[in-house]
């Protein structure tokens, strides 16, 4: 259907569709107000997860896959340049952080049981994970103060600031390689795998910040260390939410972060698994390309993601703008969008059926290598 729709028609369509994003943080503010009101507790705090990952998948496939690039030459200067495509990611950042604070009153102040509070906590920590984390993300890439830092006050609202450093100077450097914890093995399970990022990711975002602040003559943990800022602001709104709340408050807020964090790290898991970059006749892995990471090109959940399913141009050439990724047909490509891969991939059995046969045909007549380069890391 998508498919006869001319390219520079669905970039126009897109520039509007965009505000899609905003049906995420829509809807966890009306599910807040519908919990004050009394009723079913139980279907109404897990119902922002049951949208993202039941009605949304279900949506993509009818909808299709988006077949449009922006013309190089003629589109991608002006677009790059259009200041509303970085005012949406910027205003979505204090939206997420006044849901959030509604939210978290929610749930110290509404009756749930604790089926209710759990789907609660994960209804918010998804809504997080795509408002807080998958926008931070966008923008700590970005050359600007006003971006970075904003970027960064999203990614500490969930606890996880380290991602401000360690993507960058760490997961961007050896994607796709085993020196990455944010690089899913082949043949390894999600849970596995989470167990192996959390602590990794964590320990070299300071690794990379001390190395960095040394090699400028810096203290390491001196003032100049960005993660101490960033920590600091993570512990000020757990405090603010604690003395506001209570220690519902406190549980809260340190909740929806693991599970915005969680949800991140599952994206991760999907992004790159099995891939990785061969090692040349000098010892060096091969530059990044845009066969290093699983790309989709589902409309609907790109347009919720600002394309962070076009991952493979994202990593091929970091700094472009969400508004001009590319999508790449000869980049591995996923059988669907993020939404239904999340899904898939909580159930390992049922994800290593799916995904291994097509990682094992994208590297057909060198799966010697394949499996010499994973050996080490795969685990059930």
């Amino acid at each position: 259907m998508l498919s006869r729709v001319p390219p520079h028609v669905m970039v126009r369509i897109k520039r509007y569709a965009y505000l899609l994003v905003l049906v995420v943080p829509a809807i966890a503010a009306w599910v807040t107000w519908q919990l004050t009101q009394g009723g079913n507790t139980l279907f109404w705090a897990w119902f922002p997860a049951l949208f993202i990952f039941g009605f949304i998948p279900i949506l993509d496939y009818i909808i299709g896959k988006d077949p449009a690039n922006p013309d190089e030459e003629v589109e991608v200067p002006d677009m790059t340049k259009d200041w509303y495509y970085r005012a949406l990611t910027l205003v979505c950042v204090p939206i997420h952080l006044a849901v959030v604070i509604y939210a978290g009153w929610a749930f110290a102040t509404v009756e749930m049981g604790l089926a209710a509070q759990i789907g609660w906590l994960v209804s918010i920590g998804v809504v997080g994970g795509i408002m807080a984390i998958n926008i931070g993300h966008e923008l700590i890439h970005k050359d600007t103060k006003l971006e970075t830092w904003t970027g960064g006050l999203a990614l500490a609202s969930v606890t996880y600031a380290g991602f401000k450093v360690e993507h960058i100077m760490g997961h961007h450097v050896h994607v796709s390689t085993p020196d990455d914890a944010s690089s899913s093995r082949y043949n390894q399970g999600v849970y596995a795998f989470l167990l192996q990022a959390f602590p990794r990711n964590f320990m070299n975002a300071w690794r990379l910040e001390a190395k960095k602040l040394r090699r400028k003559g810096r203290n390491p943990w001196g003032p100049a260390n960005e993660l101490i800022w960033w920590y600091a602001i993570s512990a000020l709104f757990a405090v603010a939410f604690t003395v506001a709340l209570g220690w519902a408050g406190l549980v809260f807020f340190l909740a929806q972060s693991f599970f915005a964090a969680a949800t991140l790290e599952v994206i991760n898991y999907i992004e790159h698994y099995g891939l990785h970059r061969r090692v040349q006749e000098n010892g060096r892995f091969e530059r990044v390309t845009p066969a290093h990471s699983w790309n989709s090109n589902y409309l609907l959940t790109n347009l919720f993601l600002f394309h962070l399913q076009r991952h493979s141009d994202h990593h091929a050439f970091p700094r472009r703008r969400y508004q001009v990724l590319r999508h790449y047909d000869e980049s591995p490509q996923l059988p669907g969008g993020y939404a239904a891969m999340f899904v898939l991939a909580l159930v390992p059995p049922l994800w290593k059926k799916v995904m291994n046969p097509r990682v094992e045909a994208y590297y057909e007549g060198e799966l010697d290598q394949l499996f010499r380069e994973q050996k080490p890391y795969s685990k059930a």
